[in-house]
């Protein structure tokens, strides 16, 4: 027996958080909040697989369609989303999800699909990543107990250096950590997100307090900075960065430990950190310090002309990130803000 499928816009849909938050297996990244994000900074177009039912979401997988002359026309679930599994509680609807999805790349022309989400044993993932959750309900200072005695150690050592973090959800605090995000992303060799991308965040998230930005300062100086988004009891740590200066000061793991201790004293269940590359075996550490869970989060790639997934990469090379390394920030910006809608 065959399910039907609707394909939804979540932005256009009504109460479509309200049915979210009463699905198995939701996130922040299935909000309307993060598809108004996406399309009003990229031009992207959502088309939400869906199978419902009196008002339930039985089943439900996001995607968006990334039209580019450099990497041609796909179908993303999601651009610039770390993890974005399919939810809901009708496991005999996957397969007709799917071939609808399938389908529908078909009748619009796509190459690819790219699914940051499923479980295909017999295929090679286009690329790999660590994920890592911590469990909020423990409370601050059990979880205090479960860090590593590294972290530990470099909270104190920031508490005692006089580092002072806030919570904040201002615009002046936006642009403040997009500052040492610009700093940061260069020291890694890439390009930052256009500001207006950041705009949008702060415009359909910030201010719909679905998040909250958090901000290290020493000596009237910020520092360090971190930025949280919450849906339901769930949060996500999207984005964090620093100026390397004060690395030895380590204002990061005080960020972070003051949005945990924010979060458990209101009440959400879960911390996810993001993703890390397999190979950065420092940023893999530091997230293990802190007693979260560690998983594999696998990224698939269909080619719909072959009919079949295939391998792959969708990293920066190495050659690239010294480019950008060595570009100075005018032009890293210019960089950003051309390259990365192309990119999804």
């Amino acid at each position: 027996m065959h399910c039907h499928v609707d394909i939804l816009n979540p932005i256009d849909y009504p109460c479509w958080d309200e049915l979210l938050i009463s699905s198995q297996g939701y996130s922040f990244y299935h909000t309307s909040a993060w598809a108004k994000v996406l399309c009003e900074s990229y031009r992207y177009h959502p088309v939400y697989f869906t199978l419902l039912d009196k008002n339930k979401f039985l089943a439900m997988t996001p995607m968006m369609e990334v039209r580019s002359i450099l990497t041609g026309r796909r179908g993303v679930c999601l651009p610039f989303t770390d993890q974005c599994e399919s939810i809901g509680d009708n496991n005999s609807g996957a397969e007709d999800m799917i071939e609808s999805i399938k389908d529908y790349g078909r009748r619009r022309r796509w190459e690819f699909i790219d699914l940051r989400w499923g479980d295909y044993p017999n295929e090679t993932p286009a690329v790999s990543f660590y994920g890592h959750k911590l469990d909020l309900t423990l409370g601050a200072e059990q979880l205090f107990c479960r860090f590593r005695h590294s972290v530990r150690t470099a909270i104190r050592k920031a508490i005692r250096a006089g580092v002072n973090v806030k919570i904040h959800t201002s615009i002046e605090a936006l642009k403040e950590y997009y500052r040492l995000h610009c700093i940061s992303r260069q020291r890694h060799g890439l390009p930052p997100q256009p500001y207006r991308f950041f705009e949008k965040v702060y415009e359909h998230i910030i201010c719909k307090d679905l998040g909250f930005i958090v901000l290290a300062c020493y000596c009237g100086a910020n520092i360090a900075g971190a930025m949280f988004f919450n849906f339901g009891d769930k949060s996500v740590c999207k984005f964090a960065a620093s100026d390397y200066r004060y690395q030895h000061l380590r204002a990061n793991d005080l960020v972070i430990w003051e949005a945990i201790k924010w979060q458990a004293q209101r009440g959400y269940q879960s911390l996810c950190f993001g993703r890390t590359a397999m190979d950065n075996r420092g940023l893999r550490r530091f997230k293990i310090g802190w007693g979260t869970e560690e998983r594999v989060l696998n990224y698939y790639r269909y080619n719909l002309r072959q009919d079949a997934f295939v391998a792959g990469t969708q990293e920066v090379s190495s050659a690239y990130r010294h480019i950008f390394r060595a570009m100075p920030m005018p032009l890293l910006w210019l960089c950003g803000s051309v390259l990365y809608k192309h990119v999804g």
